[in-house]
């Protein structure tokens, strides 16, 4: 599984680093998010799924 954050669309929430904080990481700017990896490592999977679908602008997009 892949991961990434579209900088465009991301906000600063921040929800995604509270469901996966492993993965994204954020700006000490603006909040931004990004993906630390584009591939997911194994396990946390699952975390990334409830990231993706909590991101109120949709800006963490995952591929198979």
């Amino acid at each position: 599984m892949r991961v990434r954050v579209d900088p465009e669309k991301c906000q600063g929430h921040t929800l995604c680093a509270m469901r996966a904080s492993e993965v994204f990481e954020l700006s000490d700017f603006d909040g931004h998010a990004t993906a630390r990896f584009d591939e997911v490592p194994p396990g946390l999977e699952e975390a990334v799924l409830d990231a993706a679908a909590t991101c109120p602008e949709q800006a963490i997009v995952v591929t198979h």
